[in-house]
């Protein structure tokens, strides 16, 4: 992994990828022999393979017509439509890079985020229209445009080569931790990254992907990625409903579909689940956070034998998957790495604990061709998530979480090392007690993080969504008599809903800004 910015030098980009060998061939191939074959579903609106690659050579068409080319950004700030789709392969064709922003950030966040990827066109739908400020040398592509531009005479679009480290898209990080990062992917790793996922996630031929989380989003593009190389159809949400999601399963066939915790416990919560027959779903990915394991249970008795997965994994391009043939016991485990990628443990003292090693913690580490080149424009960042092995020179990228392996080499996940408590000189991971608390019939959800303590310097203390009421000091009795006399929780405080950001992940920061001011003796 490098530690230089991720820039782009134009007249090095010469060296092209074979045709044959490209997400091009796999667009060209099933326009052309599968043309009838469904690609898109959007509430009533069927488009056809060979439809879908006639808008997105329209597209293609005139960005080339532009000037644009190898390596040129493009905004996507949209909500999710087939144009976004369109828009996509479009781009993918053409050899520019697109660049999808979130649109839960706020408009300053977003400008920030144009202005750094120095994208030159920015696609809207109308409710983002006015969101996008007037930026030098940026053109703003708004739905009357497009539809424009799509209505015009079909003309002969002529893919271009690639050169393998070309950037394909820039996934802009959640912002979790800190400042939104833009994370680059390149046309070679995508197309690695998919093929790698498609038998992990049990993608098999002509899949139907149920998508139900923003298309700007890194765990969107899986099943997009996915689905297209597979020949398959997705059916497009435009925002997560779950009721319909299961209607949707049901009516369509679904194969595929990812989620994350939060999503798959209210597809739970759904009534009348019986009524509803799932006997299709083949692979469901869990992913952004660990699943409890009482649901990861729940969802294993509702859906058919072997389709749940659960995934670990960062947009940066680290990876691990747990196969449901090794669940039994396993639980809390999130499984393997995926082949090509190596994962290790690095202990405070910078000493490798490879998987191996049982039941001792450590910061994961990975290295592989799935891998980000970088941080765009911030070689600062990119050195900092850069550990380098002293004895063979080798880059392995730093995940910021802590983990541990079992006996048979499978991770767990412990929590986020810039999450965790530091109570009196030992170290307490949320994540622990987290757990402990999902065993009660009454917790919905919760979040435990660290709060000031005059004695221990820091204390846990439990943020929770209630299923039903419970007394304070009940909860906090019976939650202390199952966790270890350092982990007593000292606090529990009660919402109606914790922060989230748009892929489910808890907003601990968040959380912690809110409670600064709480000191306990």
């Amino acid at each position: 992994m490098p530690t230089h910015p991720c820039s782009l030098d134009k007249t090095a980009l010469s060296h092209t990828r074979p045709e044959h060998d490209c997400l091009i061939s796999y667009f060209h191939h099933y326009a052309a022999n599968h043309s009838d074959r469904d690609a898109i579903l959007y509430g009533d609106e069927r488009i056809s393979w060979q439809d879908f690659m006639a808008k997105a050579d329209q597209i293609c068409q005139w960005i080339s017509a532009q000037g644009l080319g190898l390596g040129d950004m493009v905004g996507v700030v949209m909500h999710n439509c087939p144009e976004m789709l369109y828009i996509f392969a479009a781009l993918i064709k053409s050899g520019c890079c697109a660049v999808p922003i979130n649109l839960s950030v706020s408009d300053e966040a977003l400008t920030a985020m144009l202005k750094d990827a120095g994208v030159k066109l920015v696609f809207t739908t109308p409710d983002q229209e006015n969101r996008i400020p007037e930026l030098p040398g940026v053109s703003h592509i708004p739905r009357t445009k497009l539809a424009e531009i799509l209505s015009a005479p079909q003309k002969n679009c002529f893919p271009v080569g690639r050169r393998q480290d070309t950037p394909m898209n820039i996934i802009y990080s959640s912002g979790t931790t800190g400042t939104p990062k833009g994370i680059v992917h390149t046309f070679e790793g995508r197309l690695t990254w998919a093929k790698l996922l498609i038998p992990a996630l049990k993608y098999n031929p002509a899949p139907r992907t149920l998508c139900a989380i923003g298309l700007y989003s890194n765990i969107s593009w899986v099943g997009i990625l996915c689905t297209w190389l597979q020949g398959g159809y997705l059916i497009i949400q435009k925002k997560f409903d779950a009721e319909s999601c299961l209607k949707l399963i049901e009516q369509e066939k679904i194969t595929n579909f990812s989620m994350v915790p939060i999503m798959l416990q209210r597809l739970m919560a759904v009534e009348n689940q019986d009524s509803y027959d799932l006997s299709s779903i083949k692979g469901i990915m869990s992913c952004g956070s660990p699943l409890p394991a009482p649901l990861k249970q729940q969802l294993m008795d509702r859906f058919p034998k072997g389709s749940i997965i659960e995934l670990y994994g960062l947009t940066e391009g680290v990876i691990t998957t747990q196969n449901p043939s090794d669940s039994d016991g396993r639980l809390a485990s999130v499984g393997k790495a995926l082949p090509t990628t190596d994962i290790a443990l690095l202990t405070d003292n910078e000493h490798i604990i490879p998987t191996t090693t049982a039941d001792i913690s450590g910061e994961i580490i990975a290295k592989g061709p799935i891998l980000m080149p970088g941080y765009l424009n911030k070689p600062d960042a990119t050195l900092d998530a850069t550990w380098i092995d002293p004895q063979s020179g080798e880059k392995w990228f730093k995940t910021g979480d802590i983990g541990k392996f079992d006996a048979e080499g499978f991770l767990y996940i412990i929590d986020r090392k810039k999450d965790m408590i530091l109570s009196g000189g030992q170290n307490i991971y949320p994540q622990d007690i987290e757990a402990v608390f999902h065993q009660h019939p009454n917790i919905s959800e919760v979040a435990v993080i660290a709060a000031a303590s005059k004695t221990w310097g820091e204390t846990p203390i439990a943020i929770c969504v209630l299923h039903t009421p419970i007394e304070k000091n009940d909860l906090l009795d019976w939650v202390n008599a199952r966790v270890g006399r350092q982990q007593r929780i000292t606090d529990i405080h009660f919402k109606t809903e914790l922060p989230r950001n748009p892929n489910g992940k808890i907003l601990k920061r968040e959380l912690r800004n809110q409670f600064k001011g709480h000191i306990y003796d």
